[in-house]
């Protein structure tokens, strides 16, 4: 989040709470208090991995992208961290989503003035 330019044209208030827990110096109260208190009382961190971030590390790991996501993984769990999850999923089913979309309106461009151009953007940061 460290890039992210606070446009605020991404979320709502409720949104914005939530954006607030995730910040490092948020990660690391959370990890030394589950450390310090028992188990069933744990604070469940989950960490998202977008698919741009592995070929960075494995290049600067001379890693393969496989081998980076699996030490990513293992490291942020003996941090503390619950669940790691790869957002690959998530990224092919919105672009899957925007062809759809634009071949509706492609179809429809005779049709209708404002069909094209479609505009499609995700988060400067």
């Amino acid at each position: 989040l460290s890039d992210c330019l606070a446009c605020d044209n991404c979320m709502t208030s409720e949104e914005g709470a939530r954006v607030f827990q995730q910040n490092q110096k948020e990660l690391f109260r959370i990890l030394n208090l589950n450390k310090k208190c028992d188990t069933s009382k744990h604070k469940v961190l989950v960490v998202s991995i977008c698919p741009q971030s592995l070929p960075y590390f494995a290049a600067k790991f001379n890693l393969s992208v496989n081998d980076a996501a699996k030490r990513l993984c293992g490291f942020l769990k003996s941090l503390g961290v619950h669940y790691v999850f790869d957002t690959t999923i998530a990224a092919d089913f919105s672009i899957l989503e925007s062809q759809r979309e634009f071949v509706q309106r492609y179809q429809r461009r005779n049709q209708e003035e404002h069909a094209l151009p479609m505009f499609a953007s995700a988060c400067p940061g």
